[in-house]
């Protein structure tokens, strides 16, 4: 079977030209030439015995040509498709646990798993190939939470369940706590102005000192507290509740 782009050896230049010149000889002797027998066909064609053609194609007949014909330049994937979901699933929980994916560890983890080592521009050919991209990642924050959060929250959740009565309601008042913060200087980007005047707003630079607003909050309503509203200090502050 011929490739596209490869060499041809002497070998099957000669066949060639001995099957173009009995083409070119039976179009000169007859317009009508006989097919019965395809054997000595092929071997007066081809300048060889026709045992040796009945050889060739009992051969043939046991042993079926596997190869199949690829495009000229397109490298061949040396990747076994089965590696496929299990490459899949490493990228993904990896993912979701908040490792960085790279070829190397993709390579070590196929490497240890299933020991198959594979050239990196070959496995990057392949993840391109199976849909994979590579890019920046972004953080996703409510599939990842650091530690300390989920110890404090369950510490939480403790102390509330240990505060109810028989009855679910607290035993001992429950104070609910909040705050923000907004800079001194904080405005708005956006202003009406005129054209020949020119967008400039007389407004000072920086963000200014940094102003907290805390508060909190019951059953029966809101705590009253004396300062909610503090300016930010390197040490911390004191709320005064009456």
């Amino acid at each position: 079977m011929s490739q596209p782009g490869k060499q041809l050896t002497p070998e099957v230049v000669d066949l060639v030209v001995h099957l173009n010149l009995r083409y070119v000889e039976e179009r000169k002797a007859a317009r009508y030439v006989s097919t019965r027998n395809p054997t000595r066909r092929t071997a007066e064609g081809l300048g060889l015995g026709e045992r040796t053609i009945k050889r060739i194609m009992a051969g043939h007949a046991r042993c079926k040509p596997t190869h199949q014909a690829r495009r000229p330049g397109r490298p061949h994937s040396s990747i076994d498709i089965g590696l496929q979901p299990a490459v899949r699933e490493f990228v993904r929980i990896e993912n979701l646990s908040g490792q960085r994916v790279s070829v190397a560890r993709v390579r070590s983890y196929l490497a240890d798993e299933f020991q198959v080592d594979i050239p990196k521009m070959t496995l990057w050919r392949a993840l391109k190939r199976w849909g994979f991209t590579y890019g920046q990642g972004h953080r996703r924050d409510s599939l990842k939470e650091k530690d300390y959060l989920i110890q404090a929250r369950r510490e939480y959740l403790r102390l509330k369940r240990k505060n109810r009565g028989p009855n679910e309601l607290p035993k001992r008042p429950e104070v609910y706590l909040d705050e923000t913060f907004i800079n001194k200087n904080h405005s708005a980007r956006y202003t009406w102005y005129k054209v020949e005047d020119g967008p400039w707003v007389n407004k000072p630079s920086g963000v200014g000192p940094r102003l907290i607003v805390v508060h909190a909050m019951t059953s029966d309503g809101w705590v009253k507290v004396q300062s909610w509203c503090f300016k930010r200090k390197r040490e911390p502050a004191t709320i005064t509740v009456k």
